[in-house]
């Protein structure tokens, strides 16, 4: 089941909902059914060195090296 992102045009409120395609959605603030689905943005992976350097760091921390090379993993 997909997440959509929805607007009330009943009370102006903006959520998002995991919908079967056949459900018709309520707005979880005021029960309405004048809703329009709306566009979702894609959140794109980090690939910054600063993310990439915390999520090591915190990987390591945690005990786990999944996100390190083999070769980096000796080292470690």
């Amino acid at each position: 089941m997909p997440i959509f992102d929805y607007h009330c045009c009943d009370c102006d409120a903006d959520f998002e909902l995991l919908v079967m395609s056949s459900t018709i959605p309520n707005c979880p603030q005021c029960g309405g059914q004048h809703l329009e689905k709306q566009l979702s943005r894609v959140a794109v992976p980090g690939r910054s060195a600063g993310l990439i350097a915390r999520g090591r760091a915190q990987a390591a921390k945690e005990g786990h090296l999944s996100n390190f090379s083999p070769a980096e993993r000796k080292s470690h």
